[in-house]
């Protein structure tokens, strides 16, 4: 006989799979952890296998766990959605919105996905540009919402996450060995100098720019050929590639923080909802993130 699966305990599940922590967890749902534990047992009993492996740090998905976290993460979703759009009347209007290019896939189209459902008569446009560009696009009036890497200071925006840059190599090429160390660096003035070029000669690195790009997707596309080491947000780095560390002789280049600026003078119902959607997608972005540090 198939068990029936409770919505309620694979909400549960899923928060106690993003936080790690059945602590947490139990903050996160308004339960005890008592609850939650006994909650877990249960889904775990229905299953026939266990889903979390306990550690010292917390906890982890287990095979079977991994396995069913789509399902229950989509389901949950799907009830929220449902829910929304039984207490709130589809909205209207245009949002215009300003996001580094490298958080298009894995951000941008999670919180559109999201934000798509529940009000499609909204109108959205996107501008991937540099930071500063987004900056200065929202100052005059271009955009309503900006996301940008700020690595000095701090703006008073909302900070979204820390994402620092890193030196990033070909895991099949490695290219960081050779002297001069080939690089890939923006084609634009300004960070590349102050922050990526600074950090290989504090360190006495030779190198030698091999190659030059407007986008991200140029630079990644530089180290995944086998033609230079780059700059790369930490949450970015592309697939057969690692983080470049003290052990290899490099280390963070900058401590930048991903923020979300909105236009003083944007308002309107839409343009509240995609900043909810986005400061969402960020935040699940950083649970899963922490998870699979554990």
């Amino acid at each position: 006989m198939k068990p029936t699966l409770d919505s309620d305990l694979l909400r549960t599940f899923v928060a106690v799979a993003e936080t790690g922590n059945f602590t947490k967890a139990a903050e996160k749902a308004g339960r005890t952890q008592s609850a939650v534990s006994m909650q877990m047992k249960k889904l775990e009993d229905m299953v026939g296998d266990s889903l979390f492996e306990r550690g010292s740090r917390g906890v982890a998905l287990t095979r079977r766990g991994g396995e069913l976290i789509g399902n229950a993460r989509r389901i949950v979703s799907l009830l929220d959605e449902t829910a929304a759009s039984l207490v709130a009347p589809p909205l209207g209007g245009l949002v215009r919105i300003g996001i580094p290019a490298e958080y298009g896939r894995s951000i941008l189209s999670r919180a559109l996905g999201e934000f798509a459902k529940r009000h499609p008569r909204v109108e959205v446009t996107v501008r991937y540009a540099h930071s500063a560009s987004q900056v200065r696009a929202l100052a005059a009036g271009e955009l309503d919402l900006a996301v940008v890497f700020e690595w000095e200071g701090f703006s008073g925006g909302e900070v979204l996450m820390h994402d620092p840059t890193v030196w990033v190599t070909s895991t099949l090429h490695h290219m960081h060995e050779e002297r001069p160390v080939p690089i890939a660096l923006y084609s634009r003035d300004g960070w590349c100098r102050d922050f990526a070029i600074k950090s290989l000669q504090q360190r006495g690195l030779d190198y030698r720019v091999a190659y030059t790009s407007d986008t991200n997707g140029g630079l990644a596309l530089a180290v995944t050929s086998g033609l230079a080491i780059a700059p790369i947000s930490r949450s970015n780095i592309p697939p057969d590639c690692r983080e470049l560390t003290a052990a290899d002789g490099f280390g963070d280049i900058d401590s930048s923080n991903v923020v979300l600026h909105r236009n003083p003078q944007a308002a309107g119902e839409a343009i509240d909802g995609m900043e909810e959607a986005i400061r969402e997608a960020f935040m699940l972005t950083r649970q899963a993130q922490a998870t699979a540090n554990l």
